[in-house]
């Protein structure tokens, strides 16, 4: 078939400013390609070329900041150029416009946030859009239901597939490898005989890093080689700041000798950091998706720490491969969970292990984009 993959208009494809749908479709596209004549629809940016073929995959950019604009050059591209398959990413409420421009092409949304809500598109239009895809894609049974909730005529067009990681990029800590490595980044951080403890992430209120820094104190009580490593920005590809930013900073100074705020790190250094910690931690305050940064840790095989808000529990099997808290607005659940890990490095490891183990089984790109050629099969082929 020839498909169109049509990109949200903040980040470009490839990810190198980061994004987790830029980052899952980067991870389908090897794959999809070989079976199929694959083109993406983007954003321009100033490292990348307007118009190009990168590993068999034709790319096409449009200059992102209005997003109407972008949206009516897609609905323009696919009447042009003509596709059997369009699949959208994220964005619903524009999905009608560019499917009446092209009525012989058939339609899947791909659903990586609550985008269904009447703030986001009216009901009317998510109902034309519901009724023109053959199917819906979403990252996790959290979204689908989010999706069914409010319109439950078309829940068998809903089809969660979970995201995943690459796996030979995302090395595990226990792999000879990833052993040597480990040990060398460890040593040329200075940090050969501290518990590292990470958390990768936006640096915003919802994600809930100061909830975390709050929790340091109680576990350098327990634990005082412990070092914190925060690893992100306000938003992807640069470090600029907002009164948020700014707050964690200052909160942080108290602790100076044991966290470090990295700011922005390109998707290609962030696995270095996952790959010195000994436990990760997700401290989301909202009801977040299911975030990207699990399947990362996972195959890093690093035990987890999360909460229980949005879809970010589906992943974890407790004191399998992680750790869950309700109790998520609370610094003294985090201490508590981290605590109990770093004072027993054997279920900790055995967690980090499990982690590495579903990751090779369920999380790695081919599963992902096999599951999404099963989907585009039954519901566009059939």
């Amino acid at each position: 078939m020839r498909i169109l993959l049509i990109c949200t208009e903040k980040l470009p494809v490839p990810c190198i400013r980061g994004g987790a749908i830029q980052t899952y479709i980067d991870g389908i596209l090897p794959y999809l390609s070989k079976f199929h004549d694959v083109s993406v629809f983007s954003v321009t940016d100033s490292d990348l070329p307007n118009q190009h073929v990168l590993n068999g995959v034709s790319y096409q950019r449009f200059p992102t900041g209005d997003s109407d604009a972008y949206y009516q050059a897609a609905a323009k591209f696919v009447a042009e150029e003509k596709f059997d398959l369009v699949i959208l990413y994220n964005r619903p409420k524009y999905l009608p416009s560019i499917a009446a421009a092209s009525p012989s092409s058939q339609f899947l949304l791909s659903m990586h946030n609550e985008m269904f809500h009447e703030e986001k598109i009216k009901p009317e239009v998510a109902e034309t859009c519901l009724e023109k895809v053959r199917g819906v894609i979403t990252v996790s049974k959290f979204i689908a239901d989010g999706i069914a909730d409010l319109f439950p005529d078309y829940r068998h067009k809903l089809n969660p597939v979970y995201a995943g990681v690459d796996l030979e990029q995302f090395q595990s800590r226990w792999s000879p490898e990833g052993s040597r490595r480990r040990q060398e980044l460890l040593s040329s951080h200075g940090l050969t005989d501290r518990k590292i403890v990470v958390y990768v992430g936006r640096l915003s209120i919802k994600k809930g890093p100061h909830i975390l820094i709050s929790a340091l104190p109680q576990i350098l009580e327990q634990h005082p080689s412990t070092f914190l490593f925060i690893v992100g920005s306000k938003w992807y590809g640069h470090n600029e700041e907002n009164k948020y930013v700014r707050q964690l900073k200052e909160q942080a100074k108290t602790y100076e000798e044991s966290i470090y705020l990295t700011g922005f790190i390109p998707p290609a250094n962030v696995q270095k950091y996952f790959l010195m910690g000994d436990i990760f931690v997700c401290a989301s305050q909202w009801q977040e998706p299911l975030a990207r940064v699990h399947y990362e840790a996972m195959a890093t095989g690093l035990p987890m720490v999360t909460t229980m808000r949005g879809g970010n529990a589906e992943v974890v099997i407790p004191d399998m491969n992680g750790l869950l808290i309700s109790d998520y607005e609370n610094p003294d659940a985090f201490a508590e969970a981290i605590n109990s890990l770093l004072s027993n490095k054997e279920l900790a490891e055995k967690m980090g292990r499990y982690g590495r183990h579903l990751g090779d089984k369920y999380y790695g790109w081919e599963r992902v984009a096999s599951d999404i050629s099963r989907i585009i099969s039954d519901c566009c082929l059939s």
